[in-house]
């Protein structure tokens, strides 16, 4: 069925929700969102990695919803996170790129000059914690933040607490102590911030008003470089290693993606997380809060797989990895456990965005979201209920910043079925039918020309409507002469 641009134009500029007011539940409903930092779609045992072992959330996922196509509204950290406390897209916040982001050089290797956004969250914004905290609920955040610093900290935008939140991408110096986090003093030298992220969290569990409800938002610096072992899990890996047969590169134009599972250092992190995940589930038993409680686990974007060499993790069947719009840069992970899920265990193959999660959990603790600020996000309540039959609104990604994974400047654009992928640096556009091809092996572009161009259309559209900010021609450029180069 031809889906029309009026249509796709309709979902897209979805903008405003006004979520209904309800009457409170007896027992308000508790959060839990955990979001860690560059894991992969294809990283959780649940998710068909046969190398990692995932014992923890696998359980989590039987015990909830798994989401088979999750998408993160941006390929990088920063702009993710936004729409993950906003509810809004990341065009709309202006926050298109990580903080700072890539500063690109007026050379003649870049046909762009260098995108200006944001380098915090606006103050302005109504976060997921601000709204929550006005209804009463006790809002704890500990992690990685990067979305601001002094001044737009996670205690700016909602929060009561804020362990380690900054405006850093990544831990300043390293994962074991002396990590030199001023918002996070260490206890010993040698402590690993993962272990001691998942120690402050369970201690918040134990030590609220329990007569208040709560968020608590666990926000890992793992699995992001740089990549270390867990020596409780490294060795496992390490022997795993040695039964794998060396697989070779794939050329993804200017970088190169890693074609298989075999880095027992980053594998040993994964399983940190994993028990990061086992030691909240565990208090909250001990808490008695399972049933009152929403955990929602996922990926800020996908695994780091694609650089001028390749990166520490493999996406197959998905195509390339962080930085990219192809499917392997912006589908991650996503579990719900939560009272609302109506058949533990089940799998959601309906396209989602991070947008979502905002209006979920405002629809989830009965409460009502004015209308006065637009959110992009749909509720994902009637999923969790068993309505696995929802239309499919079009998605729209736009990552107009150059990238160290050898991304260019570009977009993309879901309808359906129909995957868009632009690239402005070498001047065309890619097509892909999800259903039958969901690695993006091949191109349909030529054989579907009206398609792509009703696709091309709607994203341009799109972008206009929101003012999108989109590259500016750097007069120092001088083609290559491939676009493979």
């Amino acid at each position: 069925m031809r889906i029309s641009i009026a249509v796709i134009l309709a979902y897209l500029h979805l903008a405003t929700h006004s979520l209904p007011a309800a009457e409170q539940r007896t027992l308000p409903m508790n959060f839990v969102f955990v979001v860690i930092d560059d894991l992969g779609w294809a990283d959780l045992s649940c998710y068909g990695s046969t190398f990692h072992e995932t014992p923890h959330l696998d359980a989590l996922a039987a015990s909830g919803m798994r989401f088979t196509q999750a998408y993160a509204a941006c390929p990088v950290c920063s702009p993710t996170r936004a729409s993950i406390m906003t509810g809004r897209h990341p065009v709309r916040v202006d926050i298109t790129d990580w903080i700072p982001g890539q500063q690109t050089k007026r050379d003649a290797n870049h046909r762009f000059l260098q995108i200006e956004d944001r380098n915090e969250l606006p103050l302005e914004e109504q976060t997921i914690a601000e709204v929550l905290h006005s209804a009463g609920y006790q809002t704890f955040f500990a992690g990685k933040w990067h979305l601001g610093g002094e001044g737009f900290l996670p205690t700016h935008q909602g929060f009561d607490v804020n362990l380690g939140g900054a405006h850093y991408g990544q831990p300043p110096a390293g994962y074991f102590a002396p990590w030199k986090n001023p918002w996070l003093k260490e206890h010993r030298d040698g402590e690993y911030l993962t272990e001691r992220l998942t120690e402050e969290s369970v201690s918040f569990l134990r030590q609220r008003d329990p007569s208040r409800p709560f968020l608590l938002f666990l926000s890992h610096y793992d699995v992001h470089t740089p990549i270390h072992k867990d020596e409780k899990h490294f060795d496992h890996f390490a022997e795993k290693v040695k039964g794998l047969n060396e697989t070779a590169p794939v050329k993804e134009r200017r970088g190169l993606s890693r074609t298989q599972q075999d880095n027992a250092q980053y594998a040993s992190m994964v399983s940190a997380i994993d028990d990061s995940v086992g030691e909240i589930m565990a208090a909250l038993h001990e808490q008695g809060l399972e049933d009152s409680t929403t955990i929602i686990f996922t990926s800020d974007n996908g695994g780091l797989c694609t650089l001028q060499k390749p990166g520490p993790t493999c996406n197959l069947p998905l195509r390339s990895g962080k930085g990219w719009l192809y499917e392997g840069g912006i589908r991650v992970p996503l579990i719900i456990r939560s009272p609302a899920v109506a058949k533990p265990g089940e799998i959601c193959e309906q396209p989602v965005l991070s947008t979502d999660y905002f209006p979920t959990m405002i629809d989830l603790a009965k409460l009502h979201h004015s209308a006065e600020t637009p959110i992009d996000g749909m509720t994902l309540v009637p999923m969790l209920s068993g309505n696995l039959a929802l239309q499919t609104r079009p998605l729209a990604w736009h990552y107009p910043h150059y990238h160290g994974s050898e991304w260019t400047p570009g977009a993309a654009l879901r309808s359906g079925d129909w995957k868009l992928v632009e690239f402005y640096e070498f001047g065309d556009a890619e097509l892909y039918n999800l259903a039958t091809d969901p690695g993006e092996q091949k191109n349909l572009a030529m054989q579907n020309p009206e398609k792509l161009q009703e696709l091309r259309s709607a994203l341009a559209e799109w972008q206009r409507t929101l003012n999108a900010k989109m590259p500016e021609a750097n007069p120092q450029w001088k083609p290559r002469t491939s676009i493979q180069q």
